[in-house]
């Protein structure tokens, strides 16, 4: 007489094998997904410095401005940028005049985010 078993589910080990598995893929998956947010981060807060750059420099140019004439966002904005740059929930440092190159907001913590 031949008993017939119903096999229903998962076992101990399939399911242990399943949870390894995805684990090694998270332990994969998780540094890369970190440095590649600092990365993108660290590009769009250059972007932001070339912009303000940029619309500094074309600021003096229209005005005739010298190198070290001084300004401020309301000079800048709307005309040449649509709103002044923020990092976050920081704003951008003006920077001290047309010549002057502008910061990262957290130039103290992100060493990288230069012209």
């Amino acid at each position: 007489m031949m008993i017939k078993m119903n096999k229903k589910g998962f076992t101990l080990v399939e399911i242990m094998i399943v949870v390894a598995i995805i684990g090694l893929l998270a332990a994969i998956a998780i540094p890369n997904f970190i440095r590649a947010r600092t990365t993108a981060q660290r590009n769009a807060c250059i972007a932001n410095l070339k912009q303000i750059q940029g619309a500094i420099q074309v600021w003096a140019i229209d005005m005739g401005a010298a190198s070290d004439a001084t300004f401020t966002t309301g000079d800048i904005v709307p005309n040449y940028l649509k709103a002044w740059p923020r990092e976050g929930t920081v704003s951008y440092p003006v920077p001290a005049n047309v010549n002057a190159t502008p910061v990262c907001p957290n130039a103290a913590t992100n060493t990288d985010h230069v012209l």
